[in-house]
């Protein structure tokens, strides 16, 4: 093992408190609220918590891909209630991502996302059913379940690269997530997480662990 797996490794070792916090309160709410609404208002409130400060998130977990945006596992609840993920993109690239059936809470921990809707119920990548909006650093947006939507996701700023973390309402692996162009259109085969045998997701074991505030 070389210098710079040993550090890769030891880097992810250890969750991140803000980011165990924030699991252990999702997995509550959803053990506890009565509605999806509930979830994404107290859900809301929690990834703005989150998404305040943009110090912990390991080098591991923000690292762009060469071609198009990435998506990196944080977390995954063994019963596939919900899933974690860090998604990263480089200026100019961007994701498409069907997700009919999926709640949503996504906050921007770096940069600028720009958020776009399309209808996948026929052909996903034809026209946006919205004008889309950008997320700073800081801002949240929810998401609830449907019938017949995809999102599109794309770098809003030139010259850095953005972060947005994701909570979904299931395991975000089993849709179908691809490369978005300049021009909106998907390329390439659905994707699964850039996570690599240095940097697998957190489990349950790894979070539960006492939390100190």
């Amino acid at each position: 093992m070389n210098a710079l797996t040993e550090g890769s490794i030891k880097e992810r070792e250890s969750v991140p408190a803000s980011l165990k916090r924030f699991i252990w309160d999702i997995q509550s709410i959803i053990e506890l609220a009565e509605s999806e609404r509930e979830i994404l208002v107290i859900g809301h409130d929690l990834m703005a918590r989150l998404v305040a400060r943009d110090d912990w998130l390991p080098a591991v977990f923000a690292a762009p891909g060469a071609i198009g945006g990435v998506q990196f596992q944080l977390y995954s609840d063994a019963l596939e209630r919900f899933s974690v993920v860090a998604t990263v993109l480089s200026a100019g690239q961007g994701l498409l991502i069907d997700q009919p059936l999926l709640w949503e809470i996504a906050g921007v921990l770096r940069g600028g996302v720009f958020l776009r809707t399309h209808d996948a119920s026929a052909n996903p990548t034809a026209a946006p059913t919205d004008q889309g909006r950008v997320l700073r650093a800081g801002d949240v947006n929810t998401r609830r379940s449907r019938t017949s939507e995809a999102v599109a996701l794309s770098n809003a700023l030139p010259d850095q690269i953005s972060i947005c973390i994701h909570v979904y309402g299931g395991d975000v692996a089993r849709l179908s997530r691809r490369i978005l162009t300049a021009d909106a259109c998907s390329e390439g085969l659905p994707f699964g997480y850039a996570n690599d045998e240095n940097a697998p997701a957190y489990d349950i074991l790894s979070i539960q662990t006492k939390i100190l505030d």
